[in-house]
C-alpha cells in the first residue's frame, strides 16, 4: 500500500511505503475525508481498523499526536470544552457559568481561559487577542463534538507552523466535511439539562451540504440557576477529496447564561452560604459568533498547496463580580471582527536524502476591537467607577499581524530525520483609549517583530523505538492595551519563550503504545492571574517549567482498550519581586480510563481524572487539593441505527474544587470586610448527576 507521509508544515508529501501508517489514517478518517490542512495528517479514502493508529515514523516529537471521532465519542464529557481533554495532560475546568470559556491547565501553565495554549478550528483562530477578560480568550462553546473528525495537538513551541499562544501546545480542530449518515439525538438529564441535535450531509451539485443544528439548556446544582441557553449551528459546501477539493462555510452560535462564580471558603465553611450559592445573583453573560470561512487544497506530484480564509464576528458581554460587594461588580464588553488567511506551499525535493520536502507558508491575521470595561450593580452601570482595581475605561484596538515561515523536512536514511524551521512575526498594536477612572488617554500605535527558530530531530525506529530531540523559540502576544497604556509601565509587545525536550516513543510491546517526554521552557515575562480583578497582567518576570509526561495507550483485547496518561511539571519564577511559585501552575495531571466496544450491542467506558494540589499563593503558603473524578457512560444498540446511552458524572460524589484561587480582599456574606488576605475561593465540582441520550442514524 502507498500512502502519504505527513509533514508537519503542510499536508501530504512524497510517496513511502510503510503499512504501519495505514492505521493512522483510517483512524483520521474514520467517519469521512477531512479537510488538508497546514499541519493536518490526511492521505487515502479510509480503511476498516480495529485498532489505534501508530505514529512511528510519522511524528516529529513524543510530545505530538492525533485522535479522531471514534476517541473521542468514547469521551464522557459534561460541557464541550472537555472534549480537549483527549489531549494526554490538558486540564478543562470552569470557575464560572456554562457558557463562559473554560480554563486550561497544561505543562505547569495556568492558561487561564487560553492564554499559551494555541486552538484552532479548521484554521479559524479560536483564541482571542485582547480580549475584555482575558489574554487569549478561547471560547469552546461554538464547538459541535458529533462532527470533529481530528484533532491533533502538539505541545511546546518546535513547530514553525505554529505562532502566537503555541507555548504549552497547539490543538487543531477539523470539522468532516461530510456524516456517512444523518444525525438525530436527544438528551435529557437531571439539573434541567437537555440537548438535540440535527446533522446530515445530502449531495448537492457536484458536492455535498453539511448542515447541523444544536440545541441545548443546563441550569446545574447552583442555588442561582445558570440558565444557559445554546443555539449552534453549521452549514457548509464541499467538492472534492481531501487532497483537492475546497469547502465554504458558515458557522453560527448563541449563548445566554446567569453565572454562579467562585465563592469564599471562609463563609462557606461557617455556613454562611451553601456550597452551590451565588454571591451575586445578577453576574451573567450574553455571547455570540459568526464566521465564514474557506478553503482550498491542490495536491499533484510536485507537491501541495493549501489556502484558508476567514472572517469571525465575535461579541460577549459578561457580568461579573470577585470581591462580593453589591458596587463591585463590572462588566466586561468585548465586540470584535476578526479577518485572515493562511497560505502554504509545500515542494517535494529530489535528491536530499531519501525523502525531503521545503514548505513556505504566510499567515495573516486583523482583530478590530472595540471593548470597554465599566463599574455596574445588578448589571446597572454606576456613575462613577467604584473599584480601584477594575479602572473604567474604554478602548478602540487594531491589532494585526503577519507571519512568514519556512520548513526543511529530510529523511536522510532509514532511521535518522530532521525538521529544521524558523518563523518571523511581525505585529502593529494600535489603540485608541480613555480611562476615566484617572483620566488618561491611551492612545498610540507600536510595532514589534520576532524570530522564532525550530528543529525537531528523529532517530530510528530500532526495535519499534523512536528518539526525539526538540528546541526552538515560541511566543505570545500581549494585551494591546498594556503595550500602548499611556501611564505606567508598558508591556512588551511580543515575550519570547524558549524550549527543549527528549523523548521517545516505542511499541516493542504489543498492543501497546507508549511515550515519555522530559521538558524545559522558559518565559521571558509571565503573564500571571489576578483574582481579585479576574484578569490577567503582564508579571515582568521571567519563569522557568520543567516536566515530564508518560502516555499509555494499550489494546488489551478485542473489546478492551485501557489508556493511563501521567504528567508532572515544576514552575517557578526566576526572577525577584515576589515569590517563587506561580500562582494556580498546574503539578499532577493523571488520566486513566477503559473502554469496552465490540460486545454485541453494548459498549461502555469508565475515565478516571485526576487534577493535583497547586500553589495559590507565590510562596506556597496556601495550596488548593486535589480534585479526583470518576465519570463513565454505558450504551446499548437498539438495532443498526439506533443507540442508548447512559451517562453518569462525578460516581463518587466527591466534595472537591473545579478550581481554587487565592484573592487578597472580599466582602463577605452580610457585607463583612475582609481584608489582609489571602483568602481562598473556589468553584465546587458539581455532585453526582445522570444524562441518557438517544442516538439514531438515518
Amino acid at each position: 500500500m502507498i500512502i502519504r507521509k505527513k509533514n508537519n508544515g503542510l499536508g501530504l508529501d512524497k510517496p513511502i511505503r510503510k503499512t504501519y501508517l495505514s492505521q493512522l489514517i483510517a483512524s483520521l478518517l474514520m467517519i469521512s475525508a477531512g479537510p488538508v490542512s497546514a499541519d493536518d495528517i490526511r492521505s487515502l479514502p479510509p480503511v476498516e481498523v480495529v485498532s489505534r493508529y501508530s505514529l512511528l515514523g510519522a511524528a516529529d516529537s513524543a510530545n505530538e499526536g492525533a485522535v479522531g471521532q471514534a476517541q473521542i465519542d468514547n469521551r464522557v464529557v459534561a460541557r464541550t470544552g472537555e472534549v480537549l481533554e483527549v489531549i494526554p495532560g490538558l486540564i478543562v475546568s470552569q470557575h464560572s457559568g456554562e457558557g463562559k470559556a473554560n480554563q486550561y491547565f497544561l505543562r505547569g501553565f495556568n492558561l487561564d481561559h487560553g492564554l499559551d495554549f494555541k486552538i484552532t478550528l479548521d484554521g479559524m483562530p479560536i483564541n482571542q487577542r485582547s480580549h475584555a477578560h482575558g489574554q487569549g480568550w478561547a471560547d469552546l462553546n461554538p464547538l459541535i463534538p458529533e462532527l470533529i473528525s481530528a484533532i491533533n495537538y502538539r505541545k511546546g513551541p518546535y513547530y514553525s507552523v505554529d505562532g502566537d499562544f503555541a507555548n504549552a501546545g497547539t490543538a487543531n480542530i477539523y470539522y468532516t466535511d461530510t456524516v456517512d449518515r444523518g444525525i438525530a439525538s436527544v438528551g435529557l438529564g437531571q439539573n434541567g439539562f437537555y440537548r438535540t441535535l440535527l446533522s446530515n450531509s445530502p449531495k448537492f451539485h457536484n458536492g455535498r451540504v453539511l448542515y447541523a443544528l444544536e440545541l441545548s439548556h443546563y441550569d446545574g446544582p447552583w442555588d442561582n440557576p445558570d440558565n444557559y441557553r445554546k443555539y449552534n449551528g453549521i452549514l457548509r459546501y464541499s467538492e472534492g477529496n481531501s487532497a483537492n477539493g475546497f469547502n465554504l462555510t458558515a458557522m453560527s452560535y448563541s449563548g445566554k447564561w446567569n453565572s454562579t462564580d467562585q465563592i469564599p471558603y471562609n463563609d462557606y465553611k461557617n455556613g454562611l452560604i451553601s456550597r452551590w450559592g451565588a454571591m451575586d445573583k445578577s453576574s451573567g453573560a450574553t455571547a455570540n459568533r459568526n464566521s465564514i470561512s474557506g478553503e482550498w487544497r491542490q495536491s499533484d506530484a510536485s507537491g501541495t498547496v493549501l489556502f484558508q480564509a476567514y472572517v469571525i464576528q465575535n461579541y460577549l458581554d459578561l457580568y461579573s463580580n470577585f470581591e462580593y460587594a453589591a458596587d463591585s461588580q463590572f462588566n466586561q464588553r468585548d465586540s470584535r471582527v476578526t479577518s485572515g488567511f493562511n497560505l502554504a506551499r509545500t515542494w517535494n525535493i529530489d535528491g536530499l536524502g531519501k525523502e525531503a520536502t521545503n514548505t513556505l507558508g504566510l499567515q495573516a491575521q486583523n482583530d478590530t476591537i472595540n471593548n470597554s470595561l465599566n463599574s455596574t450593580t445588578a448589571r446597572v452601570r454606576n456613575a462613577t467607577c467604584q473599584s480601584v482595581i477594575e479602572q473604567c475605561r474604554s478602548d478602540r484596538i487594531t491589532q494585526s499581524s503577519m507571519g512568514l515561515y519556512a520548513e526543511n523536512h529530510v529523511h536522510w536514511n532509514d532511521w535518522f530525520r530532521t525538521v529544521a524551521g524558523a518563523r518571523g512575526d511581525y505585529f502593529r498594536f494600535a489603540n485608541r483609549g480613555f480611562t476615566s477612572s484617572t483620566g488618561d488617554n491611551n492612545t498610540d500605535t507600536v510595532t514589534d517583530f520576532i524570530t522564532s527558530p525550530k528543529l525537531n530531530v528523529v532517530f530510528g525506529p530500532w526495535a519499534k523505538t523512536e528518539y526525539y530531540y526538540s528546541v526552538g523559540n515560541g511566543y505570545h502576544s500581549n494585551d494591546a492595551r498594556g503595550v500602548t497604556i499611556g501611564s505606567g509601565t508598558r508591556s512588551q509587545g511580543l515575550v519570547k519563550t524558549f524550549g527543549q525536550e527528549v523523548g521517545i516513543r516505542t511499541e516493542i510491546i504489543e498492543g501497546l503504545q507508549t511515550t515519555l517526554a522530559l521538558f524545559q521552557l522558559d518565559n521571558a515575562s509571565e503573564i500571571v492571574y489576578v483574582g481579585d480583578a479576574g484578569l490577567t497582567e503582564d508579571s515582568g518576570r521571567r519563569t522557568r517549567r520543567t516536566g515530564v509526561e508518560f502516555n499509555n495507550y494499550f489494546k488489551a483485547t478485542k473489546w478492551l482498550t485501557l489508556d493511563a496518561d501521567f504528567a508532572y511539571a515544576k514552575a517557578r519564577f526566576r526572577d525577584a519581586g515576589g515569590g517563587k511559585y506561580i500562582e494556580g501552575a498546574v503539578e499532577g495531571v493523571a488520566s486513566v480510563a477503559a473502554i469496552i466496544d465490540n460486545q454485541g450491542p453494548y459498549s461502555g467506558s469508565l475515565q478516571l481524572r485526576y487534577f493535583g494540589p497547586r500553589p495559590l499563593t507565590e510562596d506556597n503558603s496556601m495550596r488548593s487539593d486535589s480534585t479526583t473524578t470518576l465519570n463513565g457512560k454505558v450504551g446499548y444498540r437498539v438495532n443498526k441505527d439506533t443507540k442508548i446511552e447512559f451517562i453518569g458524572f462525578n460516581l463518587l460524589n466527591t466534595q472537591n474544587s473545579a478550581i481554587d484561587y487565592a484573592v487578597d480582599s472580599y466582602t463577605g456574606v452580610g457585607g463583612t470586610s475582609n481584608i489582609n488576605g489571602p483568602y481562598r475561593v473556589f468553584h465546587p465540582i458539581e455532585s453526582r448527576t445522570f444524562r441518557v441520550m438517544l442516538i439514531t442514524r438515518y
